[in-house]
C-alpha cells in the first residue's frame, strides 16, 4: 500500500489532533502505554486509555498516569543520589484494557528494544484471548516512545475515521512506523546511560566539554547521529535533519516533545517551519517514564 498517497488524503480531509469533536467513531479503542502523550484534546474519551509505567525515585514509587506531577518529579530526581529506574505495565493491566465493546484494539508501547513493556502487552493480548474470547487486536511496537507513539496514534485515528478496515490500518500504521524518524536532544543522558539503554553506543560525550549528540532512534535502539558544541547547535543539526531527510512533509505531522522546556521545542519548531511546512505541528510536554529519560531540558522530534 502507498503510504505517501494515505498520508495525502488524510491531510486534504483537514483533520488534526487539535479538533477531537470531529472523531465520531466509536467503534475502536487505542491502549497505549504511558509513554505516549496523547493530545490535551483527547485525554478523557473513553476510546483511548493510558496503561501506566511504575516509577523509582530512591525508595519512593510513583505511577506514571494522570496524577503525574512532572515539576514535583525533576525535583525529586535532581535530590536523589541513586539513578531513577522504571517498570513496565503488567500482562493483566493490558488485558483488562482490552475489555472493550469497542471491535477492534491497537496497542501501542515504547520501543521493545527499550522496555518490556511490548512483550507484556503482546502477553496480554494472549491472556484477554484466553479469558475472554476472540477480538481484533494489534500489538504495535512503536520503535520509538513519547511522541513517536503519538504520531500512530494520530494515524490510527484518522485511518478509523475514515473507514479503512482493521487489517488494512495495521498494514499502513506498520509502514508508517517503518519509515518514522525520531530524533532527539538530552542535555544529559545519564540516566539512560546507567539504566543500560546506550549500549549500542561505544562512547558518552563528556559533558564538561559541553559537546551536545544528536539522537536518533535506529530500528527502535538508541544511537547518536551527530554531535554539536552546546545544546543551540545541536538543535540546529536536528532542525537540518529534519529539513534534508523528510520528504513529503506537507502530509506528515511535526510532533515535539520536551521536558520542562517550552522555550527549546519552541525553537526547535522554528527553525524547522522557516524552511519547511507540515500538515499539523503539534508541541507536549513529558509525561513520567519521558522525563524519567529525556531529563530536564530533554527534546524528542519526529516525524
Amino acid at each position: 500500500m502507498d503510504i505517501i498517497k494515505v498520508l495525502k488524503e488524510l491531510a486534504q480531509t483537514g483533520m488534526k489532533m487539535d479538533s477531537p469533536e470531529n472523531y465520531k467513531n466509536r467503534n475502536y479503542k487505542i491502549v497505549a502505554d504511558s509513554c505516549c502523550e496523547f493530545p490535551v484534546s483527547f485525554r478523557g474519551d473513553s476510546r483511548f486509555q493510558n496503561i501506566p509505567m511504575i516509577l523509582y525515585v530512591g525508595d519512593e514509587t510513583i505511577i506514571d498516569d494522570e496524577s503525574f506531577d512532572q515539576k514535583s518529579f525533576l525535583k525529586k530526581v535532581a535530590e536523589c543520589p541513586e539513578c531513577p529506574k522504571s517498570a513496565c505495565p503488567s500482562p493483566e493491566s493490558y488485558r483488562e484494557a482490552y475489555r472493550t465493546d469497542a471491535e477492534r484494539v491497537y496497542c501501542l508501547t515504547i520501543s521493545s528494544k527499550l522496555s518490556g513493556s511490548y512483550n507484556s502487552a503482546n502477553l496480554g493480548m494472549h491472556l484477554y484471548h484466553e479469558k475472554y474470547g476472540d477480538k481484533k487486536i494489534h500489538v504495535f511496537d512503536s520503535e520509538s516512545t513519547s511522541v513517536g507513539e503519538t504520531q500512530l496514534f494520530s494515524l490510527i485515528v484518522r485511518l478509523e475515521e475514515k473507514g479503512y478496515p482493521f487489517e488494512d490500518i495495521v498494514e499502513i500504521v506498520e509502514s508508517f512506523r517503518d519509515g518514522m524518524q525520531t530524533l532527539f536532544v538530552l542535555d544529559n543522558l545519564e540516566t539512560l546511560r546507567k539504566n543500560g539503554r546506550l549500549t549500542g553506543i561505544k562512547a558518552i560525550i563528556a559533558s564538561t566539554l559541553n559537546i551536545k549528540p544528536l539522537m536518533k532512534s535506529d530500528h527502535g535502539s538508541i544511537a547518536q547521529k551527530a554531535q554539536a558544541i552546546g545544546v543551540k547547535k545541536a538543535l540546529g543539526k536536528l532542525a537540518e535533519a529534519v529539513h534534508t531527510e523528510i520528504e513529503d512533509k506537507e502530509c506528515k505531522s511535526l510532533m515535539i516533545s520536551h521536558c520542562n522546556a517550552p522555550e527549546k521545542a519552541e525553537l526547535v519548531r522554528d527553525l524547522i517551519l522557516a524552511k519547511d511546512k507540515f500538515h499539523e505541528v503539534i508541541i507536549m510536554d513529558t509525561q513520567g517514564l519521558n522525563s524519567t529519560y529525556a531529563n530536564d531540558g530533554g527534546i524528542i522530534v519526529t516525524v
